[in-house]
């Protein structure tokens, strides 16, 4: 793997060099776009408004906006100027238990890796610490021109470092909870708990995207002229008590079997 980040992570007194490499790598399904009129492909390309012409990727920087609408050039050399800390630091503010974080702030994972042979000690102390305490590391780091709230956790002997949204970036949900009471009926309420704990034991890691293989379904059906069976949609149930009756004795019959 490559590294993206390379710098320090500080904690007291402890300077530890580290780098950065990604832990996720995404598979989209991708969709060309085209010209509804013909199929034809539709292409993007880069015009500049002051001169109207076409303009090549080469000749593609950044701005920042004004208010009044200038544009303020911004080149490499200026961002790595950037008076942030955090550019080349991931500065350890305290640590707090892992349970403490809300799943909903988490942004994107990565791969932390020790910087050299002198900084293995302090980084396999630091994981086995963070093993050990159940605690996680809460600290900013300045990834892909963005400065983000970050955890150092343990994952397998290694660390982790896992971005966070800023709580800015986490939308209000509204009125979206449901207003009618639970309480009412007990029965339902026991009858999802004894439904919950006899369809436990999914293994995730043996789950597979269907999406591009149903994809291809329906690429090869147009292209031989044939047609997909439709595929029934779930009916919300009427007699709830019954639904869940049901649903429980499917999930028995399916750990039976």
């Amino acid at each position: 793997m490559r590294a993206l980040w390379s710098g320090v992570i500080q904690f007291g007194l402890v300077v530890l060099p580290v780098k950065l490499f990604s832990a996720t790598e995404e598979h989209p399904v991708r969709l060309r776009e085209i010209h509804t009129a013909d199929g034809g492909r539709v292409q993007h390309r880069r015009f500049c408004e002051a001169e109207d012409r076409e303009i090549g990727y080469e000749e593609v920087g950044r701005g920042w906006e004004l208010p009044d609408g200038r544009l303020v050039p911004l080149t490499d050399e200026d961002l790595e100027r950037l008076p942030l800390a955090s550019r080349h630091v991931v500065e350890v503010l305290g640590f707090v238990p892992w349970q403490d974080i809300d799943p909903i702030s988490f942004s994107r994972p990565y791969y932390v890796g020790p910087d050299g042979p002198p900084a293995e000690r302090p980084y396999a102390l630091l994981v086995e610490a963070l093993a050990r305490t159940g605690q996680v590391g809460v600290c900013k780091v300045a990834v892909r021109s963005r400065e983000r709230i970050a955890l150092l956790r343990p994952r397998h002997g290694i660390l982790i470092l896992q971005t966070l949204l800023w709580q800015d970036e986490l939308r209000d949900p509204g009125d979206l909870a449901p207003s009618a009471p639970v309480t009412e009926r007990e029965q339902e309420l026991e009858l999802a708990e004894v439904l919950m704990r006899e369809c436990t034991g999914v293994e995730v890691g043996q789950l597979r995207d269907e999406y591009r293989h149903a994809l291809e379904e329906l690429v090869a059906a147009k292209v031989s002229g044939g047609q997909l069976a439709a595929r029934p949609e779930p009916v919300p149930a009427v007699d709830l008590m019954a639904a869940l009756e049901e649903s429980v004795r499917a999930a028995r019959a399916h750990q039976g079997g």
